[in-house]
């Protein structure tokens, strides 16, 4: 039994053998956003606490006949 392979796997297979080069760019290319040593990934921000309610909101309070 064959397994199925898209049309898109084909091309992508023909292109390769045809530009090997490519296969280096697509190297550097995830270098730059995946292969990271721990030391290199930047931490997370730090969690902030949530707002307390009660208080600190800013009130409405309706604008006189003068204003």
């Amino acid at each position: 039994m064959a397994q199925y392979e898209s049309d898109l796997t084909r091309f992508m297979r023909a292109f390769l053998a045809e530009h090997p080069e490519e296969l280096e760019s697509q190297k550097r290319g995830r270098a730059v956003w995946w292969d990271k040593t721990p030391e290199e990934r930047t931490a997370p921000p730090p969690a902030r606490p949530t707002p307390r309610s009660g208080g600190a909101e800013y009130t409405f309070r309706p604008l006189s006949e003068k204003e």
